[in-house]
């Protein structure tokens, strides 16, 4: 049958992992390299999360904490002689967007908020072996940036100091962190991917296995830090900021893909996948106040579908997916915890080489407690997001 219903279920679920582990939005998958001649797609998603939690002491409504978001992608593959193939991946693999409302001195997390952003190329080789088994490989470059800021009451107020001698006796009289910063400013890393794959092209069976390796981004840092001169018995008397400048390691995950599809009736193609990601490698260190601000588990996700030709230039495909809940103790700034999502996709041909697909999902996220500082500041229950996609692409 026509290759084109992984394809469509790829693009229904282009950019809906807010609910995903980590900071994840695509799966990073190389299978544009077995498409069939060459091939150039694009494709847009958008993403509705509805990420809602309450207060653990104040009961607060923290509404809609996680923002809405778009995703784009261009794949490309180019037949270069009868073995061996090229392919261009331009993604948007990482990414977070959480904004807590509700006021700084009152809740455990108003105004906490965090934003990061992931753009990657990634530039591919695959050589035919033989019919059956085929190789690839190439580098995967990625811009990365982000900002996060830690308020509310968890953060025990703004950091209040004595005054300094020969006015006071200097000293710190409440080491809070509210309205604590860091930017994480523009830096480039670059990373591999590897991959094989064995065929059996007369029941359109494929099974492929794919590495992509983590990437380290040197990043130049500026943090600030809001500051109270404390005099006793008085008050406040001058308020001010302290600040940091330096670089940073931060890591992007390594993951394993292995994907499997199958002929299993004239024109029915049953596909899967398994993929396994490290997100705990992935951590934000402040100097200023010497803490790592972000924790988070690996995960694993399965996909189960299947997929039917309905006529010569229509198909469309069912798809359901689980990634176990991890630790239901989670960072306020990735409030989730596992799914199970529903995707449904459509893909039409045209006799021209043009296609045109797309697709939505439904997740149902993981119950999850925010945790900072020694305790839980918010229960994260019943929550959900929503995801659609379309792709035009075209085969020559």
């Amino acid at each position: 049958m026509k290759r084109t219903l992984l394809g469509s279920a790829m693009i229904a679920v282009l950019g809906t992992s807010v609910a995903a582990g980590g900071i994840e939005r695509t799966n990073q998958s190389s299978s544009v390299l077995y498409k069939k001649g060459n091939y150039v797609e694009l494709g847009f998603g958008s993403v509705r999360p509805s990420v809602s939690g309450e207060g653990k002491s104040t009961g607060y409504s923290y509404d809609n904490v996680a923002n809405d978001f778009a995703q784009k992608e261009l794949r490309a593959k180019i037949d270069i002689n009868d073995r061996l193939s090229f392919g261009i991946i331009m993604d948007q693999p990482f990414g977070a967007d959480i904004d807590y409302g509700g006021d700084s001195a009152t809740t455990e997390l108003g105004g906490t908020k965090a934003f990061a952003e992931v753009n990657a190329q990634t530039f591919l080789l695959k050589y035919q072996v033989n019919s059956n088994a085929s190789v690839f490989g190439g580098l995967r470059r990625q811009t990365a940036s982000g900002d996060i800021t830690l308020d509310g009451t968890t953060y025990g107020g703004t950091l209040q100091v004595l005054p300094p001698p020969p006015a006071g006796p200097g000293g710190v009289l409440s080491s809070g962190a509210s309205g604590y910063n860091i930017e994480l400013k523009d830096a480039v890393g670059t990373g591999y991917t590897v991959g094989a794959a064995y065929e059996i092209p007369d029941i359109a069976l494929r099974v492929a296995l794919s590495f992509n390796s983590e990437i380290t981004h040197k990043m130049d840092v500026e943090e600030t830090l809001p500051l109270d001169v404390v005099v006793p018995g008085v008050g406040v008397v001058a308020s001010s900021t302290t600040t940091s400048s330096g670089s940073l390691d931060v890591k992007t995950p390594k993951s394993w893909n292995l994907d499997v599809q199958s002929g299993i009736a004239k024109d029915t193609l049953l596909f899967g996948s398994i993929r396994w990601v490290e997100h705990s490698v992935f951590s934000v260190y402040a100097d200023l106040l010497d803490a790592e601000l972000v924790s988070l588990d690996d995960t694993v996700t399965y996909t189960i579908g299947v997929g039917r030709r309905f006529s010569p230039n229509f198909s469309a495909l069912a798809a359901f997916s689980h990634e176990a809940a991890g630790d239901e103790e989670v960072s306020p700034l990735a409030p989730t915890n596992g799914f199970n999502a529903l995707t449904i996709g459509g893909a039409y041909t045209f006799d021209n080489g043009f296609e045109i697909s797309g697709g939505a999902s439904w997740r149902q996220v993981g119950d999850a407690k925010a945790y900072a500082r020694g305790a839980t500041r918010a229960d994260f229950e019943g929550n959900t997001a929503f995801g659609a996609g379309i792709k035009l692409s075209y085969s020559f």
